[in-house]
């Protein structure tokens, strides 16, 4: 029979169900890990009150009417709590094994349901009491390595300060009322509609007020976290110390929070360029101490007391699920980085992660400079940045620490924490046996029979672990990188190259290779271009040609592959490159083989990914000289007028056709052939979002080609009133003037000609008055001295106002012209002439002929 007596609820609640009335709980008894119990409570209420109840915490149950019920538990084990009526089947070792197995499959379930799911999915806080303490034991759940010697969930390393994750501590809930004031603080600071900076600075002095004492409940609540972090974004330094404040002591537990560990983020982003701040610009001495009596506390000194919580604890952290991406923004700080850069943003940030930003408001440009470029940061920083560096992997061994390459979680830190160990603890760091770099990989020169090189090759073909790759090739010592080049990347360096996973590591290594290096890559790529294209491993090639105009290498050898591999009737098609008919997921070439990763595998099947490198390899070509920006620029101006409007209207492709318009190694000549096929369009594409950005380039495009610039603003001009109604099209009246364009045209064409810095610029009523003035001058000189003369041109030009540049032109075509008669005719009247005379004349004749047609 089973006992029945009153016991005390644990904390360890992980499941609980009602049938028939009774609640069930499953708990584990801490002492015996292996054991579990079942818990069964049934409520004695009164006949008519309702049996639903609401558990307010895990040790009090009362009724929702009010009434006290008196619970009455039935412990039993895990094996007759469905049958405590009969005897238990017998214990096989079948049976055992059977559920064993069952338990690890939905164990790794579990895992994957975890990691799957994006980091934040909010709902509302209305949840019971058992819920939450549901959800707070969810949030104790730690991701381990599942490699042997790695962090284990309760596992303590032999290093000093390797513990396990610390019990989540349960701040208590808001009430219905603060709930709904902070949810409409929340909306209104999303809008952000004030009247002024002063009307919302009042705003939040009064939200600040309401969220005194509170702010730890904000931070850990499901619906009014966005509400924390909306507040960050707008405070001032003072605030952000005094939220620091009150966070000090509990950071530990926020950062392993599902959604405080977003607030502390935000709080150390916004943070950091105050610190920079109070160290170029330090308070005054009777700034020390405010009108209440408080102590002045700099930045400088709460990052240092928030450093102290977590002494001891920052292995773990590294893996946590939360708190790993908190802890990779506290080093950028600590390391002076910027934290708008993409290279830190895709180390910092899940692709998942919500951006909680405030509706049109602009940080100060200080602020966002801090964030963009490298801060500098007070030498107490750099000293915590080094020991937390070393207490991060104390007591870790090489085995231990390349766990860490392929973990999801920990390699993005661990790339953090090498980068930042030979990029600012110098490249004599690496020696160091101590250090991360040699623990990682401890053989000098790295040969292909060492230990090192099979960890290499292992991480090649990763996709978690190439990154670090990537990352010890970008920064590792130069000594090093070569010995890791030619002992094991540069007999490979064409296979690595067709790998989905190894091609970005190429892109790596390509960019650090020698001139000499570099040249014996390209003879290996080369011949892959084709089969590369047709894999769709754009960035090889698009490396390997900016790499080669920086090294000053001839790209010829790489034209000739891109024409043989996108070959048309007409030579080179970029059709086949840019594909803007390219709608509907990649197939055939592009198929996707069993067992590749499936980030990989959505990638290649994306088609707009695709799209997209081809766009770039062609933005590529077009900025090189020569035969590559040749292919690009002939055959957009051999492609069919509907094409091109096509291709202008594609979100990606449309920069391709940008560059082209305002490339330097596009000629006069093929830009007159390309922007001529979009007259009669231009009304219609500066409507349109993409094909806009394309008008607004022929405006550079046009440098030189007058008349093609006038005949596309009148044509503007004849759609005034559709551009007008349509955003984009305003932003093109604007961009082109078009109201200088209406109203004083010539004004319009002097603007033009010094925006383009282009002195030969003339309009169409220009050109006729010029015609006109040239010829009344040409024929007034006639009547007063010989057009041969040999001060004609300086008469012409002492004379009346500042000729042209067309205007001179014209005068030393009529004067060669007339020098060219005045020969033939002596020769005519000469008679007889030396051999070889005539012929001169005639080189001499040709000569001036071609000068004239070139000028």
């Amino acid at each position: 029979m089973p006992c029945t007596e009153q016991i005390t609820f644990p904390q360890q609640v992980h499941r609980k169900n009602r049938v028939n009335g009774v609640d069930t709980c499953h708990i584990f008894d801490p002492e015996s890990p292996g054991s579990s119990l079942v818990v069964s409570a049934r409520s004695v209420a009164p006949q008519k009150t309702s049996q639903s109840e609401v558990w307010k915490s895990s040790k009090d149950q009362k009724n929702i009417a009010g009434e006290k019920c008196q619970p009455t538990w039935t412990i039993s084990s895990h094996r007759d709590h469905h049958r405590a009526d009969k005897m238990p089947r017998e214990l096989k070792k079948r049976g055992r094994r059977g559920e064993e197995k069952k338990r690890k499959l939905e164990e790794e379930e579990d895992v994957q349901e975890d990691f799957a799911q994006p980091k934040r999915q909010r709902t509302e806080d209305g949840v019971d009491g058992v819920d939450a303490i549901d959800e707070a034991a969810k949030q104790q759940d730690f991701v381990g390595l599942p490699q042997d010697g790695a962090y284990t969930n309760g596992d303590h390393q032999d290093g000093e300060g390797q513990g396990p994750p610390q019990e989540q501590v349960f701040f208590g809930m808001l009430d219905e009322d603060e709930q709904e004031y902070f949810k409409r603080a929340d909306e209104m600071l999303e809008m952000n509609n004030f009247a002024d900076a002063e009307e919302r600075s009042l705003f939040l002095a009064n939200v600040y007020r309401e969220a005194n004492g509170k702010e730890l409940k904000i931070a850990n609540s499901q619906s009014c976290s966005r509400l924390m972090e909306r507040l960050i974004q707008l405070s001032t330094p003072a605030q952000l110390k005094t939220l620091f404040q009150k966070f000090s002591g509990n950071f530990m537990h926020l950062f392993q929070h599902r959604f405080a560990s977003h607030c502390c983020e935000k709080l150390f982003i916004q943070a950091a360029p105050a610190v920079t701040q109070e160290l170029l610009h330090p308070p005054k001495a009777q700034d020390l101490t405010t009108d209440d009596g408080e102590i002045y506390v700099s930045m400088e000194d709460l990052f240092l007391f928030t450093l102290g919580e977590m002494e001891g604890n920052v292995g773990f952290l590294m893996t946590d699920r939360f708190a790993s991406h908190t802890l990779r923004v506290l080093l950028l700080v600590l390391a002076g980085e910027p934290l708008s850069d993409s290279t830190n943003k895709s180390l910092m940030q899940s692709k998942k992660k919500e951006h909680v930003t405030v509706n049109g408001d602009k940080e100060d440009a200080t602020t966002t400079k801090d964030k963009e470029d490298r801060r500098p940061v007070p030498k107490s920083f750099t000293e915590a940045l080094g020991k937390l560096m070393t207490a991060s992997v104390s007591g870790l061994d090489t085995t231990s620490l390349r766990a860490l390459a392929t973990h999801q979680l920990g390699n993005p830190a661990l790339q953090l924490l090498m980068r930042i160990e030979l990029t600012h603890f110098g490249k004599s760091k690496a020696k160091d046996e101590t250090s991360i770099f040699r623990t990682l990989l401890p053989d000098d020169p790295i040969t292909p029979e060492c230990d090192s090189a099979s960890f290499i090759n292992g991480l090649l073909f990763d996709p978690i672990g190439s990154h670090l790759i990537e990352c010890i090739v970008e920064h590792a010592p130069g000594k090093m990188f070569k010995s890791l080049y030619r002992g094991l990347l540069k007999d490979r360096m064409a296979s690595l190259a067709r790998n989905e996973i190894a091609c970005y590591v190429v892109c790596k290594v390509l960019e650090r290779l020698s001139k000499d290096d570099l040249m014996e890559a390209h003879e290996q790529i080369c011949p892959q271009i084709p089969s590369l294209l047709e894999r769709n491993r754009f960035a090889v090639v698009k490396t390997l040609i900016a790499r080669c105009a920086v090294r000053e290498i001839d790209s010829q050898v790489i034209a000739v592959q891109l024409s043989e591999a996108y070959n048309g009737p007409e030579g080179f098609d970029i059709v086949k490159l840019l594909k803007p008919d390219t709608d509907e997921p990649a197939q055939n070439g592009n198929a996707v083989p069993e067992g590749m990763p499936a980030h990989i595998a959505e990638e290649r099947a994306n088609p707009h990914t695709i799209k997209l490198q081809g766009s770039l390899l062609a933005q590529c070509m077009i900025l090189v000289p020569g035969a590559l920006s040749s292919l690009i620029l002939e055959s957009l101006a051999a492609l069919p007028p509907s094409t091109l409007l096509k291709m202008s209207r594609d979100t990606m492709i449309c920069r391709t056709l940008q560059a082209a318009m305002t490339s330097h190694n596009a000629s006069i000549i093929s830009r007159r052939k390309l922007i001529q096929q979009f007259f009669g369009h231009i009304g219609e594409m500066a409507l349109d979002r993409c094909a806009s950005r394309v008008v607004d380039a022929i405006w550079e495009g046009t440098h030189g080609l007058a008349f093609i610039r006038e005949r596309i603003a009148e044509e503007l001009n004849e759609n005034e009133a559709a551009l007008r109604d349509n955003p984009c099209g305003r932003a093109v009246w604007k961009n082109w003037k078009m109201d200088l364009y209406k109203r004083r045209r010539g004004e319009w064409v002097k603007q033009s000609k010094i925006k383009a810095s282009n002195d030969g610029f003339q309009s169409f009523s220009e050109v006729d008055t010029n015609l006109k003035n040239a010829n009344a001058h040409s024929t007034h000189a006639n009547k007063k001295t010989p057009i041969n003369g040999p001060r004609a041109p300086a008469q012409a030009q002492q004379g009346g106002e500042k000729k042209s540049a067309i205007q001179l032109a014209r005068e030393r075509h009529a004067a060669n012209k007339a020098r060219s008669q005045e020969a033939r005719q002596k020769a005519a009247t000469a008679g007889s002439r030396p051999a070889g005379s005539s012929n001169a004349s005639k080189h001499a004749s040709g000569a001036n002929a071609i000068s004239s047609t070139k000028v």
